[in-house]
């Protein structure tokens, strides 16, 4: 691989559950250009250029030194790619490079020439500044330094030779050895004196790295329980949902019936994937069966298998699912749909561990754990007497509860982007996130069908997209309506303030247009404006 094939989306990661962002593996802050730039206006208006430039080279000087030592660990054969410092300017966002040079770095020859556009430091400077009569990209040339003298193990001082802040078209470097610049240039090398910087800046980055190690472990034991569940399919992020998963992994160490309970569409095959992969029957079969979506005859076919003859279309001897499961977990999904016939039988399973196929005398012992889930309540199945009362307590022994979406809001963007990235990537699409106001709109909806909705909204979304971004025009049109941020399940708020939230809501969807709102809202926009009055704006 060469340093050009270095790619942003590969570098950059978020740590679950965190504010951290690592490049490389080292902690990386997101900056606004212009506050940078604000600071700059700040030191040089406060101390000079001269104190100014010295503070911003070395901090520069800093940032290459570091970006090199980094890449030497996590990538050591691009560590001597001329590309690399330049390429890694460019993916922080810096500058664009364009030519990159190696000379043989003799006195008559630099041993670096090379050439940028799009310096940030030189747009900010003449934001902040105006038109400088020098060169003023410290930091930038200060990273080139930092970058190459730790590359080559020796001292090596950037100058700026062109400057886009001083009105030159493009920024141009030159890199020298220190002793190659000679006494003329030496009031432009005080910038770069600190002393051992190199000593000092591997001293600091020895503490770092145990720091960053004692950091990994805390954060690995903080996001054991999110880590599984990552792995078994799982977003849990809410503490409704963390509650769940966490009942599941406990109830997976033994071998007692569960039954899982919630809406439709929440995920409770899922919850009951999590039970088997992590209980000690998790190499053995796991088969799931929708009791509500078949016949009570073809039901008790498929559970309890069938002899050859045994009716029409029995061609052979064929096991059913208690059989075919042999040690593993049997998943009963819309438990509470089965005819009370059939309740008979499978209670009987349960309390014998023994089957007979249709049309057979013979029976056989079967091996299995069971698992079902409902979107009733089975106690009120049982007192209206729909649901047999000795089979509800032989099936709940331990209940998992799903939280509906609704109830778990901080799982709802996590699972949306999980989802577009799936569906982007099957389709093709070069999707990368949604908008704010989508984002918005999506955490205000109630999502009555739950996580199943959630997937199928995000599948419409990516048909319907023709940016790189879900924006609000490509949701479905129950999704585009304005609506109020959801409260806390506590908290009752006054009917005017109700209103206040609505209204200002339908304006901000509006990309504030009063008199869209006005329309949207079926007031006259001179109400409309009393009301925008009274609430300040």
């Amino acid at each position: 691989m060469k340093a050009l094939d270095l790619d942003l989306k590969e570098l950059l990661y978020r740590l679950p559950d965190s504010g951290i962002i690592h490049f490389m593996k080292q902690r990386l802050l997101l900056f606004d250009a212009l506050s940078l730039g604000l600071l700059r206006k700040e030191l040089i208006e406060s101390l000079g250029s001269h104190m100014a430039r010295g503070i911003l080279t070395r901090f520069g000087y800093a940032h290459g030194w570091r970006s090199a030592e980094r890449l030497r660990q996590e990538a050591p054969e691009l560590f001597e790619d001329s590309w690399a410092g330049p390429h890694l300017h460019g993916l922080h966002g810096l500058l664009t490079p364009l030519t990159n040079t190696r000379g043989a770095g003799t006195a008559d020859e630099p041993l670096v020439e090379g050439s940028w556009k799009d310096s940030y430091e030189a747009e900010q400077h003449l934001l902040h500044l105006g038109k400088a009569d020098h060169a003023v990209c410290w930091s930038l040339t200060g990273f080139a330094s930092g970058y190459v003298s730790k590359r080559t193990g020796r001292d090596v001082y950037f100058m700026e030779t062109h400057c886009c802040g001083k009105g030159d078209a493009l920024c141009q470097i030159e890199g020298r050895y220190k002793e190659n610049w000679g006494e003329e240039f030496a009031d432009q090398l005080q910038y770069y004196q600190m002393e051992s910087a190199d000593s000092v800046l591997t001293t600091l980055t020895d503490k770092l790295q145990k720091i960053e190690k004692k950091l990994q472990k805390r954060q690995k034991q903080l996001s054991d329980l999110d880590h599984k569940s990552e792995l078994s399919g799982i977003t849990c992020h809410s503490p409704a949902m963390r509650k769940a998963v966490n009942t599941a992994q406990r109830v997976a160490k033994v071998d007692s019936s569960v039954v899982i309970s919630g809406e439709t569409g929440v995920g409770k095959e899922r919850i009951a994937k999590l039970i088997h992969d992590e209980s000690p029957r998790a190499d053995k079969p796991f088969i799931a069966i929708n009791c509500g979506a078949v016949t009570e005859s073809l039901l008790e076919s498929e559970l309890f298998g069938y002899l050859k003859g045994a009716f029409t279309g029995a061609y052979k001897d064929t096991p059913g699912f208690f059989e075919a499961v042999d040690g593993g977990t049997l998943f009963l999904d819309e438990v509470g749909e089965i005819s009370p016939g059939m309740q008979v039988k499978i209670l009987r399973v349960l309390q014998e561990r023994e089957i007979r196929r249709v049309g057979d005398n013979r029976s056989r012992s079967v091996d299995f754990r069971i698992v079902a889930a409902t979107n009733r309540n089975l106690a009120d199945e049982v007192a209206n007497g729909n649901f047999r009362q000795d089979l509800y307590y032989r099936l709940k022994v331990i209940e998992v509860k799903m939280p509906p979406l609704r109830e778990r809001r901080e799982d709802i963007m996590p699972l949306a982007r999980v989802f577009l990235d799936e569906t982007a990537a099957r389709s093709h699409r070069k999707i990368t996130s949604f908008t704010q106001k989508a984002a918005e709109n999506f955490l205000c909806y109630p999502w009555p069908g739950n996580v199943r909705e959630l997937q199928n909204v995000v599948e419409f979304a990516v048909a319907l997209s023709d940016g790189e971004r879900i924006d609000i025009d490509d949701l479905p049109e129950e999704l585009q309506k304005p609506c109020i941020p959801a409260s806390t399940p506590l908290e009752i708020l006054p009917l005017e303030e109700v209103e206040k939230q609505y209204i200002l809501s339908v304006l901000h969807s509006l990309d504030g247009n009063k008199t869209k709102t006005a329309e949207t809202l079926k007031i006259g926009i001179a109400t409309l404006y009393r009301k925008l009055n009274s609430y300040g704006i």
